[in-house]
């Protein structure tokens, strides 16, 4: 497979360099400063910040979401399982994590046995700071900061989709974003990977229009009122309506097609990261909320639900942080011949009799 999107990667990956060395000043400097003593607390305040005096306003005096706003961050989707009950980080522990981030900002590691690699560290941004408030857990709701189970029927149904994907033998075997249509992290909802995390907004009185960098279009929310569409009209992301909540904008998004065919956890391949793109179904519901609670700080947080899916509702927060260049196209299909050669093996396998053919062929 080519790289997708490389002048976006490249961009992204520089911008990574360039801030190493601040990175590491970032992660040293502050914990020499904020060293606990015995009568402070050793681990940082929970809670979101309150929305600052200073955020920029429309006219309409509601806070102003335009701008371009980076979601790369280094706390993982689900709390890893050796912090137990805990939900926070302490100061040194932070420190170390994003220490530990920029010195290994462009160090490879050997494949794995029998796995020649994809992307190489060049290529990859998973930025340099942890979440607000110092979660080791982007996901806060259950408190267990961990993904629900999957029902019965869910698990099944993603059993099956990677069957398919291991033979391939059709473009319709592959999951939504190996076909270039859906998915990556611009979801909905939204989710950091290993670069690209880029979202640009677009803000008018009546309509608000998301663009994140991979894969390439906006998905365009409005905020005039209008009545959502029939049930029988579903759409890849969905149907979005916003609205405000004091400062707050929510967009809640239903009439999901039931066409997915992404992958609901790549755990045998990825590890225990879910991925969102293309597996929603007519029952998947989303509520997302942005808040901007500073000049060069928005909070992004979603709740999941989908009872034939998950055993319960779940809910993320995460922090997007304001930049300053512009995205890139993110040309998923231009020099990817990786979908040709995946289907012409699967001819091959065929005509050696080593591969059952696909249905409808």
């Amino acid at each position: 497979m080519l790289f997708r999107g490389w002048p976006a990667q490249r961009r992204t990956t520089m911008r990574m360099v360039s801030g190493t060395a601040l990175a590491v000043c970032a992660a040293v400097t502050p914990v020499a400063a904020q060293a606990p003593s015995a009568a402070a607390p050793t681990t940082v305040v929970a809670g979101r910040p309150k929305v600052a005096a200073n955020v920029p306003r429309t006219a309409s005096g509601k806070p102003d979401l335009t701008g371009l706003w980076d979601f790369a961050t280094l706390t993982p989707l689900e709390r890893p399982k050796e912090f137990g009950e805990r939900a926070f980080l302490t100061r040194e522990e932070v420190a170390a994590i994003e220490k530990r981030a920029a010195d290994s900002a462009l160090q490879d590691r050997a494949p794995a046995a029998g796995d020649p690699g994809t992307y190489n560290r060049f290529w990859t941004d998973f930025g340099s700071r942890v979440v607000e408030g110092a979660r080791n857990s982007l996901v806060i709701d259950p408190p267990d900061g961990r993904i629900p189970p999957l029902t019965p029927a869910a698990r099944a149904r993603e059993d099956a989709m990677w069957e398919k994907r291991k033979v391939a033998a059709q473009a319709q075997d592959l999951p939504s974003w190996d076909r270039c249509i859906i998915g990556f992290n611009a979801g909905p909802p939204i989710l950091p990977s290993g670069y690209n995390n880029n979202l640009q907004i677009f803000q008018t009185g009546d309509t608000v229009a998301l663009l994140t960098e991979m894969a390439h279009d906006a998905r365009i929310v409005p905020m005039d009122g209008r009545p959502r569409l029939p049930k029988a009209i579903q759409q890849w992301r969905g149907d979005s309506r916003g609205r405000w909540e004091g400062d707050t904008l929510v967009i809640e998004s239903g009439n999901f097609s039931n066409k997915g065919t992404g992958t609901l956890v790549l755990d045998r391949q990825f590890g225990p990261r879910p991925y969102l793109g293309g597996i929603t179904d007519e029952n998947f519901r989303l509520t997302e909320r942005f808040t901007r609670i500073d000049r060069d700080t928005l909070i992004y947080e979603y709740t999941v639900d989908d009872p034939t899916i998950w055993t319960r509702p779940w809910t993320v927060s995460m922090t997007m942080r304001s930049g300053s260049e512009g995205l890139f196209e993110y040309a998923c299909h231009e020099g990817n011949y990786g979908l040709a050669n995946i289907l012409s093996a699967a001819r091959a396998d065929e005509k050696q009799g080593s591969a059952p053919k696909s249905e409808g062929r």
